[in-house]
């Protein structure tokens, strides 16, 4: 069944948009009669080298020395080189603007008032840190890590470890030391950037007491840079001293004047970041991306897929613990300005980020489908007292984003806006499916598949199926995917398995998504959590779209259980206070997800729990509760906001009972 359309582009919109110029440039020089997004998409993926030669061009991509080839091999997963022989500066790509316009908006919760950067002010800053990291003995391939909040200084460090060629990566401050630590002392930082604690819920946390246990533990010690955030919110200053060694962010820069950046060239496929994996069913992937590779995909995404340039703002609810902390941070090298903020986005209340993107003059606003579902759960109309109609984009990921959602964002957010769900990963930092400002959106579906990504859903025989489930793969290379895991062995036998093992030459993501007729994309969760109640696949978003949006469900969690031989389902809700689940409420939920599903999908068991698990980027953690029932230990609880929340799932006496 085609689901109705929500929102379709009006002709000056679609004319406008950068896509639309690129599509008439592939015409233009390559002779094509390109005329509509799946011609463009088909056409992105059939001359790889010409693409994505192109979309460097086309986002004006500073290098340093020119490649003399783009890929040699696009076929060959893992293995592809990309932009041989090309060198260029990541933090150079996003620093190309030196004016006094916007570069930078930040918020922290609750403040009500905004801190602005300039270009201008933002190449001082990068100036003042790069010279204080190269005193401080950092040399391209070092490790310069941040263990902090949203704030422009981590922006700034970022750049400047970057226009070294050094590599950044970064933890958020709610991460424990144990978690902290299965990330960092892998990777031997020589810098670590820390705060000196935030602010969450109204309520404040000091984080020099942990920075100092993380260093501690660290083998080999790093130099250690406190940026005083909550003096700079008017609390009662702290000696970095805390921690033994540290110097505060000021002193670290004080002997130095501001400067012209100097920018290090380094190869298209010199490591920038680590990211990592979520943690919770084992230690953490370390995940090394490329400069260019990062560089490239993201802006496609960026300037192409979002349409984003200046005078754009683009605001996403992130913590530095996620990748579209990285992904919007991108969003400079497009000319626009971004909006940060850090804390909890309903504090003091549901209408927090709403005044926040009318007071930064946001143009494009991303969150978490979590962050709407909550928003709507709230009963908040935000367009009835913000003035939204600036927002021209509204983002969505994190999890799939189910149609009530998709209706609600049109009805109570903004009406006029594209609403593009984008999925992904950090593997690859960036998107495999997302939006086009050339299509139009429908009710409960991704637009389209990103231009230069070969994606399929595959069968169990490596087929691939239109308007069936299956596995997300690519069958092609891109220039974005992970270089190696750190401190994998030298055949990269890690790297291998976590993507190319389950169909030989074809990287596997792990998600179950269908793609029908016209190119619509639905995700049904991650594949390693798929449901099998008697061999058949289910995914668990299938199950989350029915019942969560019945009245007096707060929040759910599915998983399959080991029963007699078999797979059988195991529904877990949360219920919005004072509400109790009854044989009643167990009855319309089973009905709801009978109608709607099949027969199949229908849990053996309905248990209420207190809360719901979710890791720090906000993403139901499945595997976790399927190990606690079946009896198997979790590590890393460090990796999850509410880890305490585990401890609902163990020894349920509904587990034992047929």
């Amino acid at each position: 069944m085609t689901e109705p359309v929500l929102w379709t582009p009006s002709e000056e919109r679609v004319r406008g948009s950068r896509m639309f110029t690129f599509m008439e440039e592939v015409n233009r020089r390559h002779g094509t009669e390109l005329s509509s997004y799946d011609d463009l998409h088909r056409w992105s993926i059939e001359h790889l080298a010409d693409f994505w030669s192109l979309v460097a061009e086309w986002v004006e991509i500073r290098f340093h020395a020119r490649a003399a080839c783009v890929v040699d091999d696009p076929g060959r997963l893992p293995g592809a080189r990309w932009f041989d022989g090309a060198t260029l500066n990541f933090a150079e790509n996003l620093m190309r603007r030196t004016d006094d316009g916007r570069a930078i908006i930040f918020s922290p919760e609750g403040a009500g008032t905004l801190r602005v950067m300039t270009w201008r002010e933002l190449h001082h800053a990068v100036s003042l840190m790069q010279q204080a990291l190269r005193a401080s003995g950092v040399v391209p391939g070092d490790r310069v890590v941040g263990y902090l909040p949203n704030l422009p200084e981590t922006v700034v460090a970022m750049l400047a470890a970057a226009s070294l060629g050094a590599i950044w990566s970064s933890c958020s401050p709610d991460f424990g030391v144990r978690g902290v630590l299965d990330r960092f002392a892998r990777i031997q930082p020589k810098v670590l950037v820390a705060a000196d604690g935030y602010t969450y819920g109204g309520r404040v946390f000091d984080s020099l007491e942990k920075t100092a246990d993380i260093v501690a533990e660290l083998e080999v010690r790093p130099a250690v840079v406190i940026v005083p955030y909550l003096e700079s919110l008017g609390r009662q200053a702290r000696e970095a001293g805390v921690v033994p060694g540290a110097i505060r962010l000021d002193a670290f820069t004080a002997p130095y004047t501001p400067q012209d950046v100097r920018f290090t060239a380094m190869p298209f496929e010199h490591p920038l970041y680590i990211m990592y994996s979520s943690g919770t069913t084992g230690l953490p992937k370390c995940i090394v991306q490329s400069a260019g590779g990062v560089l490239i995909n993201q802006l496609k995404e960026h300037v192409l897929h979002v349409d984003i340039g200046p005078p754009d703002n683009l605001f996403y609810f992130t913590t530095c613990g996620w990748m579209m902390w990285n992904w919007q941070v991108a969003a400079l090298g497009a000319g626009a300005s971004i909006t940060l903020f850090d804390g909890l986005p309903f504090h003091p209340d549901p209408l927090a980020l709403p005044r926040l993107a009318e007071q930064s003059g946001v143009s494009v606003f991303g969150a978490s489908a979590r962050y709407f579902a909550s928003l709507e759960r709230e009963g908040v109309v935000p367009a009835q007292s913000c003035r939204l109609s600036g927002i021209r984009t509204v983002l969505s990921t994190g999890s799939p984003l189910v149609e009530e959602s998709f209706d609600w964002i049109y009805r109570a957010f903004t009406p006029d806006a594209q609403l593009a769900s984008i999925s992904g990963g950090t593997d690859l930092n960036g998107c495999f499916v997302g939006g086009s400002p050339l299509l139009p959106v429908r009710r409960g579906e991704i637009q389209c598949r990103m231009l230069g990504m070969d994606v399929h859903a595959f069968d169990d025989d490596g087929r691939p199926v239109i308007g069936m489930t299956g596995e997300l793969v690519c069958t092609q290379a891109f220039p974005s995917m992970p270089l190696f895991f750190w401190g994998d062995n030298e055949t990269g036998s890690a790297y291998r398995a976590a993507y190319f093992e389950r169909f030989e030459g074809v990287w596997c993501h792990g998600d179950f998504i269908e793609i029908n007729g016209h190119g619509g994309i639905r995700i049904f969760g991650r594949s390693d959590a798929t449901l099998n109640p008697g061999g058949v696949r289910i995914g668990t978003a299938e199950i989350y779209r029915q019942v969560e949006p019945i009245d007096g469900v707060v929040d759910s969690l599915v998983i399959g259980q080991q029963w007699n031989d078999d797979v059988r389902v195991i529904l877990f809700v949360r219920l919005a206070d004072g509400r109790v689940l009854d044989d009643e409420f167990r009855q319309r939920i089973r009905a709801a997800i009978r109608a709607h599903c099949s027969p199949r999908h229908v849990p053996a068991k309905i248990i209420q729990v207190a809360d719901i698990p979710y890791t720090i980027s906000q993403k139901k953690v499945e595997l976790a509760v399927r190990d606690i029932v079946h009896g198997r230990p979790v590590r890393n609880r460090d990796a999850l906001r509410n880890p305490e929340s585990l401890d609902l799932f163990r020894d349920l006496p509904e587990l034992r009972e047929a």
